[in-house]
C-alpha cells in the first residue's frame, strides 16, 4: 500500500511541476513579446527614450 501511495504522490508532484513549467514558458513568451513591442513603438514616437512607457 505504501509503495503505491508513493508512486501516486510522485505522479502528482511531477504533473504539478510540468504544469507550472508550461505556464512559466507562456509567461516568458508574453514578456518577450511586450519587450519587443517596446522596440517597435519607440521609433514611432520620434523622440527617443524619454517617451517610452517603460524604464530599463
Amino acid at each position: 500500500m505504501v509503495p503505491m501511495l508513493l508512486v501516486l504522490l510522485l505522479a502528482v508532484v511531477l504533473f504539478g511541476v510540468g504544469f507550472a513549467a508550461k505556464v512559466l514558458w507562456w509567461i516568458a513568451v508574453l514578456v518577450l513579446l511586450v519587450w519587443l513591442l517596446g522596440f517597435i513603438v519607440r521609433p514611432l514616437t520620434g523622440e527617443g527614450r524619454r517617451t517610452t512607457w517603460y524604464r530599463w
